[in-house]
Parts: structure tokens; C-alpha cells; sequence
């Protein structure tokens, strides 16, 4: 990525339908520009009061998030999808686990290009919320990882790497202490949007206009 490139710092996780909308709606804003933003991408843990010390997930901890709540959820999820023309297989992955994913991710932002590593985020997100596939499978991302440039091997390799994986943790903890509470979240020169927001709205975040 070019060093005076202008970038938008982007904080998500693959298993939140909204950064999946929310991603569409910045594409969306995207094709309205003469230069394309770059997309600096933090990791967020949607699953964090639920990951035990391992990392694995305990489904039988209360996070708060009942029927009700998922409902509601799957309604705007819907409407969103409709007021942005787009299609998608899942509106909740409630057992799903992105840490692999992230972890994955996140070597390719460290070690590879922009363009290896954005393939490989818009692969994740639509084999997850377009195709239904369980995105914590590591040969599912080895397949994704090798299809936008990098080699199956090194991903095994990451997703092996403990110290790797205590980095996307620390990440994670980085975002929740920079005031990071939900996902999708926008910033852009010292200001920041929360949410699915509309194309314009992200004009108005990077435009001021």
C-alpha cells in the first residue's frame, strides 16, 4: 500500500452481519470516488465474553444476547440487505468462530501486500454471509488465502503460530481500550461512524461534506 495513500481505518469481525453490510455500503462509496481508500483493518472479538483462556468458545455463557435480541437483529440485518441490494445466505452466524479467520488475516496484512491481504477479507466475508461456509474451518482458509495469492502452508502455519495468536488477542484488547464497544466502526482524521451507515454517511466521515 502506498505510503500517501488515504486509508480508512476500518474495525471488524467477519462474524458480525453488520461489518459484512457495512463493508458493502463502503464499497458503495467507494465506486463514487475518483481514488480508492485503502482499508486499515483492526480485528474485533464479538465472541470476547464468551472465548475461555484457550480461545475456544463457551455457547453457555450469558452475553446478554437472547431470542428477542436475535430477532431484532435478523430484522435490520434484512432491511439493511434490501436498502443495499445485496444477497446473503446467513442473517446470524451466532456459532460461528472467527478467531481463525483473523488470525489468518492478520498475518496477511503483516506479510504480504494490500491486495493479497483486501482478496482475502472480501473472500472471507462472502464465503460466510453469501455461501454459508463455516469460516473458523482452516482448510476453508488455507482454499481462501491460496486464492488470493498466498500459500496454503504458510496459513496452516499461522494458524499454529501461538504467539500469533496471542498478538490477534492483544489486538483485540487494543481496540476495546482505544474506545472500540461495536462493529462495524469508521474513523477517518480523528472522527468515527458505528455501524452499517449509509454510503453518504461514510462521504460525510471522509469529505466532511
Amino acid at each position: 500500500m502506498s505510503a500517501d495513500r488515504q486509508t480508512i481505518t476500518v474495525y471488524s469481525d467477519y462474524v458480525c452481519p453488520f461489518c459484512y453490510l457495512g463493508r458493502e455500503s463502503l464499497s458503495q462509496y467507494q465506486a463514487s470516488r475518483d481514488e480508492e481508500l485503502a482499508i486499515d483493518w483492526h480485528p474485533f472479538d464479538l465472541r470476547s465474553q464468551k472465548r475461555r483462556p484457550d480461545g475456544t468458545i463457551d455457547h453457555s455463557v450469558d452475553d446478554g444476547k437472547d431470542d428477542e435480541y436475535f430477532e431484532q437483529a435478523k430484522q435490520n440485518v434484512r432491511r439493511l440487505a434490501d436498502d443495499y441490494g445485496v444477497e446473503m445466505d446467513l442473517d446470524i452466524a451466532a456459532d460461528v468462530d472467527s478467531l481463525p479467520a483473523q488470525i489468518v488475516s492478520y498475518y496477511l496484512r503483516e506479510h504480504h501486500d494490500y491486495e493479497t491481504w483486501l482478496a482475502f477479507d472480501e473472500a472471507v466475508f462472502a464465503a460466510l454471509w453469501e455461501d454459508g461456509e463455516d469460516i473458523g474451518d482452516a482448510d476453508l482458509l488455507a482454499e481462501l488465502a491460496a486464492d488470493a495469492g498466498a500459500e496454503a502452508d504458510e496459513v496452516r502455519s499461522a494458524l499454529d503460530d501461538e504467539t500469533l495468536r496471542e498478538t490477534v488477542r492483544e489486538r483485540f484488547t487494543e481496540a476495546q481500550r482505544e474506545g472500540i464497544t461495536g462493529v462495524p466502526t469508521f474513523a477517518y482524521d480523528g472522527y468515527a461512524a458505528r455501524g452499517a451507515v449509509p454510503p453518504e454517511h461514510l462521504e460525510r466521515l471522509v469529505e466532511g461534506t
